[in-house]
């Protein structure tokens, strides 16, 4: 897949059970999921199938059951989050980004030295 599509919150929760538990049923994910959101097992299923029609989740079928895996990385979701976000609230401009979230971040010394290592082997 080339390009990975959007993902809405609802299905960053969907998508970090099954990365976690992968290849998993609805019926595993609902358990997984029960207790920490309030939704219903209709709810996460349609998820799934969103998930499936965007072409993020594959499945194979056993039986009765149907079992979903991720075609995309965790970290390419993460990767095309960050550009989204870039792109949409900062005009894709890094520095300005970086530099906003410098100035309103309490950081300690230590963070301070992992950036500055950050940064210097990036020119490298």
């Amino acid at each position: 897949m080339n390009k990975v599509p959007n993902i809405s919150d609802s299905e960053w929760y969907i998508m970090k059970v099954i990365w976690n538990r992968s290849p998993i049923t609805a019926n595993q994910v609902i358990e997984e999921l029960e207790g920490t959101i309030g939704w219903k097992p209709k709810t996460i299923k349609t998820l799934i199938s969103r998930l499936v029609r965007k072409e993020v989740l594959g499945f194979t079928k056993e039986g009765r059951e149907y079992y979903y895996y991720s075609l995309v990385t965790e970290q390419q979701c993460i990767f095309n989050e960050n550009r989204t976000f870039l792109e949409r609230v900062y005009g894709g401009v890094f520095k300005e980004m970086l530099a906003a979230f410098l100035e309103h971040q309490k950081l300690t010394n230590k963070e301070i030295d992992e950036i500055k290592e950050i940064l210097d082997n990036k020119v490298r």
